[in-house]
């Protein structure tokens, strides 16, 4: 099979590869569309330097690897163990980062606690949109920041703050928050509000600041906004943004709240409460914890939120070529020409499938 394969830069080399065979618990998958995401350009970068164990995200990054993690496509095999999907299935999956058998290829292997069911109205470009993003926002809400999930939501005001709301783990985040009753949502942005000005809800209190008219003026219209709401505004959310979200968070934040930063986000928060999401702990990698029953859990959720109309993918752009159009769509996201949007690769429109 034709695979990509990542390194630093970005650049992209094609080449062969044997289909894999998936283990006990895994889900062969035969890919139709690919997702994207930052850390695929992100994380070899970062490994280039890198002086750590081989056998880490980074070690095993830095010698070239198939970076694409966002899967959608046709069940091929599973693995001994699997129970819920058989071959023929239409599924989209969260890869195991940094593993073998990623999504920038013609077959990839996903877990089967991170596959999920696809409704025949969802369209496999969609689904490649969902999986590491929307298991990132999972990970941030409901394990560090312990929101109520949809399924026990909030009965009262719960402010919740989120800067970098139109990129697609931030929304996300309001998109689980909103299903969780989780309001006001202060949700802040930038080329991307009018995106988000359609997954808020103004009739619940819910306010979207563009971050471009400066600091001081965002958290002026903040506390405007929150005038009239009893309620602290004790939590807060970096999707990945970086430290420009830090005065915001910290002043909007009451002390002693919680505020979860997306890596490659990490940066003094106090006097707030730190936490730092990995969404490799849905396999439980690099000591970032265990939340394999919550990846579980929320992916047959995903299934049945596609299935109700209560739940959906990211805007997307399809990027002509196949797998040859990688390299240049992670060029485009490193100099910051993505807003609001995913790109996402049909692999048989790579030349010679």
């Amino acid at each position: 099979m034709k695979e990509a394969i990542n390194f630093a830069g970005p650049k992209v080399k094609i080449v062969e590869s044997p289909i894999p065979e998936p283990k006990n618990h895994q889900v062969l998958i035969k890919v139709v569309v690919s997702g994207s995401n930052p850390k695929d350009w992100k994380v070899p970068d970062i490994a280039a330097t890198y002086d750590g164990p081989d056998n880490t995200v980074l070690g095993k990054s830095k010698q070239g690897i198939n970076q694409g993690d966002d899967i959608a496509g046709i069940v091929e095999k599973v693995g001994a163990g699997v129970v819920e999907f058989k071959a023929g299935d239409r599924v989209a999956a969260f890869h195991e980062m940094s593993s073998p058998g990623g999504s920038y290829a013609e077959y990839a292997l996903a877990w089967s606690w991170t596959t999920f069911h696809l409704p025949e109205k969802t369209s496999f470009e969609e689904a490649a949109t969902i999986p590491l993003a929307a298991l990132t926002a999972v990970e941030a809400l409901y394990r560090h920041l312990q929101l109520p999930p949809p399924w026990t939501p909030a009965v009262a005001p719960l402010p919740f703050v989120i800067y970098g709301a139109s990129t697609a783990v931030g929304a996300f985040a309001v998109k689980l928050a909103r299903a969780s009753n989780i309001h006001p949502i202060i949700a802040i942005a930038g080329k991307g509000t009018p995106y988000v000005e359609t997954l808020v809800d103004r009739s619940k209190g819910d306010i979207v600041i563009d971050y471009r008219n400066g600091p001081d003026e965002a958290i002026k219209e903040i506390r405007k906004g929150l005038e009239g709401i009893q309620a602290e505004v004790r939590h807060g959310l970096d999707p990945g943004i970086g430290p420009q979200s830090a005065r915001i968070l910290k002043e909007i934040v009451v002390p002693g709240g919680a505020i979860n930063l997306v890596l490659p986000s990490d940066f003094d928060v106090s006097p707030a409460v730190k936490t730092v999401t990995s969404v490799g702990a849905a396999h439980n990698q690099d000591n970032w914890g265990d939340s394999r029953d919550l990846a579980f859990v929320f992916c047959r959720y995903f299934s049945r939120g596609l299935q109700m109309g209560t739940f959906s993918g990211h805007p997307h752009e399809v990027r002509p070529g196949g797998l040859e159009a990688v390299e240049q769509a992670l060029k485009d996201l490193k100099n910051g020409r993505a807003s609001a949007v995913k790109y996402v690769f049909r692999i048989s429109d790579t030349p010679g499938i």
